[in-house]
């Protein structure tokens, strides 16, 4: 077992890390509160190739491997988790899907665009009474020979009115339940096709997410991805690999909260000496500590898994089980070892105990993570 980074991987964290410093702190707390959107960062994370990290360079692409795109999800979100998880869609969800599972022509049409950053992707699957449970699609894509015409609504969806482009699962064939969806790109600007109000949320508050409404699009069949009823399968196939890129961005907030705490806890004073002097905070990092380093092996452990082309199913749903639980008990600490200054904006550690929760909740709950390796470990020999 080697955890050793090449040099070229610790190049990419540097990189990572010197961007997230210098562009994306700058102004984070400012976006947050809007809810602004970081358009300028965004287009800048393009250019230096984050946004199509695992891509074929014939694409427009980086060519690096999952750890590599781990390693920038982590430096990435221990300052702007919002902008970490515009990279995790783009990549994980769109990119990805596209290049395993989309044909030449989609690949030519729109993975090139996707993996520089020129445009920007979102995955559509949740909705109103299908989120956890996605083989109840109530969205429809009825076919009409050449065409699908798709009705129906997504919710929750990230880079819902930046993106250009749209993976949507849809249900075609009622009668053949999860085996009879599919999978449709679908463009900005299509008729009928119509974006709702921002969400207000508790995090990631400058990424933006929306409800999207479909009233009789007209989506050519070439748009449809993989065979016809392949839809269920393609998004299950992707959110397995997307599960490890949000796990990166929960041990991101959870290594960032730390290092802020561990900074100001050798700063602060209390009763004539740095609080960090003080066993009861020195604990708290010491917990703080250990569990992060246990995340990150979990997570690294998934995405070499990928890289291997092992079966990464129960290893990145443990990863972003026990991440995600990592990043909301090490932010809550964080908030805690601030004392009331843990509890204003200017210490950033609010702002990441709220961005950690979603950790928990999106690309798969931590429940669905349970059932997911209970049914691993229960199945195998």
């Amino acid at each position: 077992m080697d955890f050793t980074l090449s040099e070229e991987q610790l190049m990419i964290q540097q990189a990572a890390r010197d961007f997230a410093q210098q562009e994306l702190l700058p102004g984070v707390i400012e976006r947050d509160e809007a809810q602004k959107f970081p358009t300028d960062q965004v287009k800048m994370m393009g250019e230096l190739g984050f946004m199509g990290m695992m891509v074929d360079p014939k694409f427009g692409g980086s060519g690096l491997d999952t750890l590599s795109y781990v390693l920038v999800m982590e430096e990435l979100s221990k300052i702007d988790a919002s902008a970490s998880v515009i990279v995790s869609v783009n990549n994980s969800l769109v990119c990805w899907g596209l290049e395993t599972f989309g044909s030449e022509a989609q690949k030519e049409k729109y993975l090139a665009k996707l993996a520089t950053g020129e445009i920007i992707g979102a995955f559509c699957l949740s909705e109103p009474e299908a989120g956890s449970d996605a083989t109840s699609q109530k969205t429809t894509a009825i076919d009409k020979g050449d065409h699908y015409i798709l009705n129906g609504t997504k919710n929750w969806i990230t880079n819902g009115s930046s993106a250009d482009v749209y993976l949507v699962i849809a249900q075609t064939h009622v009668e053949k339940a999860h085996k009879g969806i599919n999978a449709l790109i679908v463009e900005k600007g299509m008729k009928g096709f119509e974006i709702g109000p921002k969400e207000n949320k508790l995090g990631i508050r400058g990424s933006d997410t929306h409800s999207l409404n479909f009233n009789d699009v007209v989506v050519p069949k070439e748009n449809r991805i993989g065979e016809d009823g392949f839809g269920f399968k393609f998004a299950m196939k992707t959110l397995a690999g997307g599960r490890i890129g949000i796990a990166a961005q929960a041990l991101g907030i959870a290594a960032g909260a730390y290092e802020m705490a561990k900074k100001y806890s050798k700063e602060r004073k209390a009763f004539g000496t740095e609080i960090s002097n003080h066993q009861a905070i020195a604990f708290k990092l010491a917990d703080m500590h250990t569990q992060i380093e246990a995340a990150r092996f979990l997570v690294y452990k998934a995405a070499c898994d990928k890289d291997n082309g092992a079966n990464y199913d129960l290893s990145g749903a443990m990863a972003k089980l026990y991440a995600s639980q990592v990043a909301m008990e090490t932010t809550v600490e964080a908030v805690q070892i601030h004392g009331g200054n843990g509890f204003v904006k200017d210490y950033h550690v609010e702002r990441l105990m709220r961005d950690a929760k979603i950790t928990q909740i999106y690309e798969g709950t931590s429940e669905i993570q349970k059932i997911v390796i209970s049914r691993s470990i229960l199945t195998s020999k």
